[in-house]
């Protein structure tokens, strides 16, 4: 398993709360293990403790995503950084699930399953990828989606860099948003410019001059 599906780990578990919105799922032991996927071993060992551990490397984590955003790329260096040194992980070489066509094992880099705690060894996970998404890609591939409230934190891979938003469902309701904002502002200029028109002709009613008199 290459170190970059590592990244996700971080993703899906600052998006378990919208502060926005005032919405957490991270609240029972089930929504702890579910983060896991297909890391059935790992899962089994959360406890009803891990909830509140989870929440709190949720929250170094966005705090991450949000220096990033934010273009303070040192403190988002410095947070992770934290991170990793408190939560180490254990790399091995594994070549489970993947063979060449000579039927030999397809080696690549592995993080084990950290012995303590899950909190611990999703931490570790979920630290190590998204530094390893940094480090690869840079700190400007880590951001928060701009369809307001949402700001759910997504990770660049785009080409260009041009990412914006979580989610196909964000950006279309950005999308839809501006378009509609446009369509206001081109219905209200007509009605600005007939009223400029309006008060720039000569009213008779107080004295104005009229076409046609001299004036003496």
């Amino acid at each position: 398993m290459e170190l970059a599906y590592y990244s996700d780990y971080a993703v899906r578990l600052v998006n378990t709360e919208e502060p926005a919105r005032g919405k957490d799922t991270l609240t029972s032991v089930e929504a702890v293990r579910d983060l896991f996927g297909g890391q059935q071993s790992a899962a089994r060992r959360a406890t009803d403790a891990d909830v509140t551990r989870f929440r709190s490397v949720r929250a170094r984590l966005r705090a991450v995503f949000e220096a990033a955003d934010g273009g303070d790329e040192q403190l988002a260096v410095d947070l992770l950084n934290s991170l990793l040194l408190e939560f180490p992980v254990s790399p091995q070489i594994s070549g489970h699930d993947f063979r060449d066509d000579d039927g030999r094992p397809l080696w690549h880099m592995h993080l084990a399953d950290h012995p303590s705690n899950a909190t611990a060894g999703y931490a570790a996970i979920a630290a190590m990828g998204l530094a390893f998404h940094l480090t690869e890609y840079g700190v400007d591939r880590l951001g928060l989606c701009e369809a307001a409230p949402c700001r759910n934190a997504y990770l660049d891979t785009s080409t260009n860099r041009s990412r914006r938003y979580c989610s196909d469902r964000c950006a279309t309701r950005a999308n839809v948003a501006a378009y509609r904002a446009r369509k206001r502002l081109e219905a209200a200029r007509p009605e600005k410019t007939g009223l400029a028109a309006d008060s720039a002709q000569p009213s008779s009613a107080h004295g104005e001059r009229r076409p046609g008199l001299s004036g003496r």
